[in-house]
């Protein structure tokens, strides 16, 4: 599937989506016909108190009187009425379509509705029913007792959620023309979400509880894609977005004296250009001109047949002999279920076309301003110090006595790129808490949205991370269904199953749909996680990292992309006719089963390509510096999957495989390096340059193969350690006071067990009397 060569692709990455289908992908396409159900329970109630009129012509008095009037009905006891007004307050924050002539203003009528019902306190009323229904053991027992759970098992859990997700969405996201009431607004509701005034926990938390419940199967009829697109919006609205992320960055380098960012690298990847398939007919002359002078001549077959059969794959065509030594072993890398899919691609019957020739034309220089640590320049004097004299001064950067003039210039120049990051400067404070703790005293630990949610999850931590990543393997496209998976289509499949072709093909868009929204959200999610973490305290970031790997997160990544990534990229699991708003303002036309099987005539589907960056850069963040973890890379044979993902033309897609790529280079080998020279190129100008860093080569000295273990177990152990300094607070140290005093310790009263006084003298007999009592080594003892 997709054409032989992918064209440049016009994708903008961001934090989401446009506004419209960030809300048409709350809903399934099954759960089409309850909007009507919405209308009609919002029309029943609405033509009782304002007859005749619609809800446009009303005033603002009289619209805030009838949401009133709605959410008194929300504290009905009859679960039914109660429904039927939820479902009202749904289609007032699905914009009143029923009054509205096209998509622009259902939208304008969803945000006005949402900042009305958010003033009104129906955020709050919302919260105390989910929490009711979260606790309804009746509704789990049921749904645990189905053979198959569908929709209706899940109906008041998506209305209540589908209301909160508007109001979070729609108030997140800032427009120019916003009056200045709904900017304070949007500001109190991010208060609200962020920091619990009532509850002891971020709203965030129960998200993730509900995960879990999810996951541990005690819960099986929870809608999981709307929980999930809530969670992801309410970290996106009370942490922060890329931008905010990246303005806090630069402020906190300027409170620590650091100095500023050499570049935005949001903006860096913006301006960069994908890197297009090589030109073939050049490079295949130079390999028979090679060839020639140790092969017996055969005659030459057609240029341009040649040139389409190395089109199938444009990053592998001067590499054949080493991908099918490697393909070989392949299966036996991940779980054994890592197919190499594209290996039996068949190879269309075209006629012979010569493809234009794209010339590139790179900027002067390369895009990204090099870095060095401080470690390196420690690395490199140490290395010379060994050579000219004989002997190494530690951690001393400054002497250069002995050494010669070039290598004064050397040191100059790495220390004109030194870069000190936000977590260097974290570290070394720790460092000196842990070993100062009573001179350095308490540290101030700033209350910010990030910490709080930190300081939330920091006892269940593990088992979030182990419940998303089941999630995201149930919804991976390469996952083969297994028994024991978890059901993750409760809120797609309907109470009756399609009967006819046209219905089953509509389910198996939807469920397809279905299943990469939810890749989407917690790809988005757990990158999010991921970066706050580590800009708010690096050691927050290490222990969700290691939890991830821990719970496997690296062969899951790699075994998503090992399919056909362009065919992922370029799917057209939608029916465009069906989205929301679309579907409320036009009349349905007749779908048969060309018009599903054509699709959209989009590009390229935009979520499936930021689903795929987002789990690159979260495989590039746990690995990153992490030997340990690289070699996992190498172990589950990643080169050729992530090789095949830089077919997409899209650069910062490109970028993020050439950087996963660019540090395991040094262990793959000579061959592999020799073979994939142009890879080896797109690094050099696309990827940062570290100085003195011989990623190319392979004779680092980092590069010790078995240090790994030790490598984790001491970082382990710094995060214990910062966690128990940080969060224990009531804690036994050896620093608490200590009662010295004979007299008042022999006095305290101890509680002993009641049969006590029957067996105590046998246990005088047994502990004490028995018992030969060593005082030299009582004396002795430390």
């Amino acid at each position: 599937q997709g054409s032989v060569d992918c064209p440049n692709l016009e994708f903008e990455y961001g934090d989401t989506d446009g506004h419209g289908a960030e809300l048409s992908e709350l809903y399934s396409y099954t759960e089409e016909p309850e909007l009507g159900t919405n209308r009609r329970c919002f029309e029943e109630d609405f033509h009782t108190q304002a007859q005749g009129r619609r809800w446009l012509e009303l005033d603002g008095a009289q619209q805030k009187a009838y949401v009133m009037h709605l959410l008194d009905g929300l504290e009905m006891v009859n679960r039914d009425k109660r429904l039927k007004v939820a479902r009202a307050i749904l289609y007032l924050a699905q914009g009143v379509f029923g009054d509205c002539d096209n998509e622009g203003d259902v939208l304008h009528w969803s945000r006005h509705n949402s900042f009305l019902l958010y003033q009104l306190g129906t955020f709050t009323a919302f919260l105390e029913l989910l929490n009711m229904e979260i606790d309804n053991s009746q509704a789990c027992s049921s749904a645990l007792r189905k053979p198959a759970i569908s929709l209706a098992d899940s109906t008041e859990l998506r209305v209540l959620l589908s209301v909160m997700y508007l109001m979070v969405e729609n108030i997140r996201v800032e427009q120019e023309l916003d009056p200045p009431e709904w900017k304070t607004c949007r500001e109190t509701f991010r208060m609200e979400l962020s920091f619990p005034v009532h509850t002891e926990e971020p709203f965030a938390l129960l998200l993730f509880t509900m995960v879990t419940k999810f996951c541990s199967g005690h819960a099986p009829h929870f809608p999981m894609k709307k929980v999930l697109l809530l969670l992801w919006k309410v970290l996106l609205f009370t942490l922060g977005g890329f931008e905010a992320l990246q303005a806090m960055k630069v402020r906190k380098r300027e409170e620590l004296g650091l100095p500023p960012l050499p570049e935005d690298s949001i903006q860096v990847m913006r301006s960069m250009r994908a890197a297009s398939p090589p030109t073939y007919s050049i490079e295949l002359m130079e390999q028979q001109q090679q060839k020639r002078g140790h092969r017996s001549r055969r005659p030459l077959m057609k240029q341009d047949s040649l040139d389409i059969y190395n089109e199938r794959d444009p990053f592998k065509n001067d590499e054949a002999g080493v991908d099918e030594e490697e393909s070989d072993d392949m299966d036996s890398g991940i779980e054994g279920e890592l197919d190499l899919m594209e290996r039996d691609a068949i190879i269309p019957t075209m006629p012979a076309q010569r493809p234009p020739i794209e010339r590139v034309s790179f900027p002067k220089g390369l895009p990204w301003a090099p870095k060095v640590r401080q470690k390196d320049i420690e690395h490199f004097l140490e290395a010379s110090r060994n050579k000219f004299i004989g002997f190494t001064l530690g951690q001393d950067t400054e002497t250069l006595i002995g050494l010669p003039r070039p290598i004064h210039e050397s040191v100059k120049t790495l220390k004109q790129h030194k870069y000190i990051s936000i977590s260097d400067v974290q570290i070394k404070n720790e460092e000196e808490l842990e070993k100062c703790p009573m001179s350095l005293g308490e540290e101030e630990v700033q209350e910010t949205p990030c910490e709080i949610l930190y300081r939330a999850m920091l006892y269940n931590l593990p088992q979030y991370m182990i419940a998303l990543l089941k999630i995201l393997l149930a919804a991976a496209p390469t996952s083969k269904a297994k028994t024991d998976s978890i059901n993750i289509l409760a809120d797609v499949l309907p109470e009756e199953m399609p009967i006819t072709v046209l219905q089953s093909m509509k389910l198996g868009i939807d469920v397809n749909r279905h299943k990469e929204i939810i890749v989407k959200s917690i790809s988005a999610l757990l990158l999010l996680l991921l970066k706050h973490f580590k800009l708010n305290h690096i050691y927050q970031f290490e222990y969700v990292s290691q939890h991830l790997v821990f719970a496997n997160c690296i062969p899951l990544i790699l075994k998503f992309f090992n399919q056909n990534i362009l065919s992922y990229i370029t799917a057209k699991n939608s029916i465009s006719v069906l989205d929301y708003p679309h579907c409320t303002v036009h009349d349905l036309p007749e779908l048969t089963a060309e018009s599903l099987e054509a699709g959209d005539n989009n590009q390229f589907c935009w979520r499936n390509l930021f689903s795929c960056i987002n789990l690159l850069r979260i495989l590039n963040k746990l690995t990153k510096w992490k030997h340990s973890r690289t070699m996992m890379l190498v172990v589950f044979k990643s080169a050729p999957i992530l090789k095949r993902a830089l077919k997409v033309k899209q650069a910062m897609m490109q970028l993020y495989v050439l950087k996963l790529l660019k540090i395991q280079t040094k262990y793959l080998g000579r061959q592999w390096r020799k073979s994939n020279m142009k890879t080896m190129s797109a690094i050099y100008q696309k990827v940062r340059h570290r100085m003195n860093d011989d990623w190319a080569y392979g004779n680092d000295i980092d590069a010790r193969p078995w240090d790994f273990q030790a490598e984790e177990c001491t970082l382990r152990a710094n995060i214990e350690a910062f966690n128990s300094r940080r969060y224990d607070k009531p804690q036994d140290s050896e620093f608490a006071p200590v009662d010295n005093c004979l007299q008042s310790v022999l006095g305290q009263r101890l509680e002993l067990p009641e049969d006590f006084h029957y067996s105590y003298e046998l246990w005088l007999e047994r502990e004490v009397f028995s018992q030969p009592i060593r005082w030299e080594e009582l004396l002795h003892y430390q």
